[in-house]
C-alpha cells in the first residue's frame, strides 16, 4: 500500500519509530546524561517492545546520539544561514557574534516547552568521543567557516592562539549558558531573561564582550 506522499505504509511506520526513539533518547540524554542511559531504555521510553529496537533503526549509541545532532543542527543551520545573509560585508563584531548566538536559541523558541536539546548538547559535550560527534556536525555547516572568517576580519589582532582561545570560550558560553536556560524553563525556575530572544542578546553582549576584551601579554614577555 503506498500513502498519498508516495512513501509505502512500512515506511511510515519506520519513520514514525525512528521518531519517537529519537525525541526519548533526546529527553533521557538530556536528564541522566548519555552514559547512564542504555539502548533498552531508550526502547522501552519510546513505547518500543522491542528492546533491540535502537540498534536495529540507529546502530550504536553514537549513531544515535549523530542523528539526534543532525536533526537539530538541520534547522539551526537554515537560521544561521538567514543570518548571514543580513550581515553582508559588515565590520562590526555584534553582527558576526549574533550569528553565532542567536541560531540555537531561536530553534529553541520555534519548538516550544519543553526542549531538551541544550541539555542533550550540555551532556554530549562531556564526553570526548561524543564530543566529536557534535564537533563534525557543526563543522558540516556551510555557514559557519564565513562567520568564523567574518570575526577575523573585524578582529586582526588577535594572536591566533588567543583567538582560537576565545572561540572555545563562546563555544562553552553558547552550548551551557542555553542549557542552564531551558533546564530552568523545564522546572519553572525564574529566568533572567523572559524569551529566548532575549537570552541571545544579554548572550550576545557577554561575547562581544569576549571576543573584544585586551590581550594580557604571557608572563615574561
Amino acid at each position: 500500500m503506498v500513502s498519498m506522499a508516495g512513501r509505502t505504509v512500512r515506511e511510515e511506520q519506520v519513520s514514525a519509530t525512528r521518531e519517537l526513539i529519537l525525541t526519548a533518547a533526546e529527553r533521557l540524554f538530556a536528564e541522566r546524561g548519555v552514559l547512564a542511559v542504555s539502548n533498552r531504555q531508550v526502547s522501552e521510553a519510546a513505547g518500543q517492545g522491542n528492546n533491540a529496537a535502537v540498534g536495529y533503526h540507529f546502530g550504536t549509541k553514537a549513531d544515535l546520539v549523530r542523528a539526534i545532532a543532525r536533526k537539530h543542527h538541520t534547522r539551526v543551520e537554515e537560521i544561521r544561514a538567514r543570518l548571514l545573509a543580513g550581515v553582508g560585508d559588515s565590520a562590526d563584531v555584534r553582527d558576526w557574534v549574533d550569528c553565532l548566538v542567536r541560531p540555537v536559541p531561536e530553534h529553541l523558541a520555534a519548538l516550544g516547552s519543553p526542549t531538551w536539546f541544550a541539555r542533550f548538547c550540555a551532556q554530549v559535550m562531556t564526553d570526548p568521543v561524543l564530543q566529536q560527534i557534535m564537533v563534525e556536525e557543526s563543522m558540516a555547516s556551510p555557514s559557519l567557516p564565513v562567520i568564523v572568517e567574518g570575526l577575523r576580519r573585524c578582529l586582526p589582532e588577535l594572536p591566533a592562539d588567543v583567538r582560537a582561545e576565545r572561540a572555545e570560550m563562546a563555544r562553552h558560553l553558547i552550548v551551557h549558558m542555553s542549557a542552564d536556560r531551558e533546564r530552568a524553563l523545564a522546572e519553572n525556575t525564574p529566568t533572567p531573561r523572559a524569551s529566548w530572544y532575549d537570552a541571545a542578546t544579554g548572550l550576545g553582549d557577554v561575547v562581544v564582550a569576549m571576543w573584544t576584551a585586551p590581550v594580557t601579554p604571557a608572563s615574561g614577555s
